[in-house]
């Protein structure tokens, strides 16, 4: 068997941007407000504030503004929920982006329920979980949304297919299985007391592997012929699935930088613009 074909996420991304870019552009012009993201990192995490910056940097790109507020390591749930209400209620501010992890100390379910479900552009609360698994209007999770769109980029249909998700987080997992769910797939969650992993990750035609363990997955466990979308990054530019070993068995599979990463702030940039639309009164 042939080596599997790489999804290219940074040129699917680069091309979402351009297109988010325009439409910024054009609402800017209609309304006189530029698209605002505002971002919130608690404390100085080294990773998160490189990931804030990139973020900073794409928005300049996609013509969108951002506005960033920085807190102190020791800050309470209650300061950075009520840090999180005061933007929600800015109408200058279209999106909010409230960079995790946090501190073990902030209740991170309570941070993000105090974000409005129609600035929520990262797809966190508990509002656009419910309105992505039941098909509504909202905004999904900027991960599983990056990968729906490079699922669709490559023409695969998750319909009758079964998908595995590796991984049940509620950022990344769980609603990655809902949109295939929504799809048509049939869904299997594993994770870390699943029994047997392999032989289940080996029924699956689609493998969405996101739980945080390097090279977890390996060639033998993969179907020949299956999609594997790697969502895992650890240091060193590791994903979740030994590539070297994934690449001689699936049909598809993303590289790890280069895959699923773009995709997510593509999403991110994508979902701001249209939440500043819908607050402006001006979607198209």
């Amino acid at each position: 068997m042939s080596q599997a074909r790489l999804m290219d996420g940074t040129a699917l991304a680069r091309r979402i941007v351009e297109d988010t870019a325009e439409r910024a552009t054009g609402l800017t012009e209609r309304t006189g407000t530029t698209p605002c993201l505002a971002t919130v990192l608690v404390g100085e995490d080294p990773a998160s504030v490189t990931y804030v910056r990139m973020k900073q940097n794409r928005c300049r790109k996609a013509g969108i503004a951002s506005r960033h507020v920085e807190l102190p390591a020791a800050t309470t749930t209650e300061e950075l929920v009520g840090t999180l209400q005061e933007l929600s209620a800015d109408p200058a501010v279209h999106g909010i982006l409230l960079q995790h992890p946090m501190g073990a100390h902030i209740d991170e379910r309570a941070a993000f329920e105090a974000i409005a479900p129609e600035k929520d552009v990262d797809g966190v609360t508990f509002a656009s979980f419910a309105t992505m698994s039941f098909g509504l209007p909202g905004f999904v999770s900027c991960t599983p949304g990056g990968i729906m769109r490079l699922l669709d980029e490559y023409d695969v249909e998750p319909s009758g297919k079964r998908a595995v998700i590796v991984g049940r987080s509620a950022i990344l997992g769980k609603p990655a299985g809902m949109l295939l769910l929504a799809r048509d797939a049939t869904v299997t969650y594993c994770h870390s007391r699943t029994a047997d992993l392999s032989a289940a990750v080996r029924e699956a035609d689609i493998v969405v592997a996101a739980v945080g363990r390097p090279k977890l997955i390996t060639g033998q466990d993969i179907k020949p012929g299956a999609v594997v979308i790697d969502a895992g990054y650890n240091p060193g530019n590791i994903g979740d699935v030994d590539f070297d070993s994934a690449v001689e068995r699936a049909s598809l599979i993303t590289p790890v930088p280069g895959g699923v990463g773009p995709m997510t702030i593509a999403t991110l940039l994508e979902q701001t613009v249209e939440a500043a639309a819908r607050q402006l009164g001006s979607v198209r």
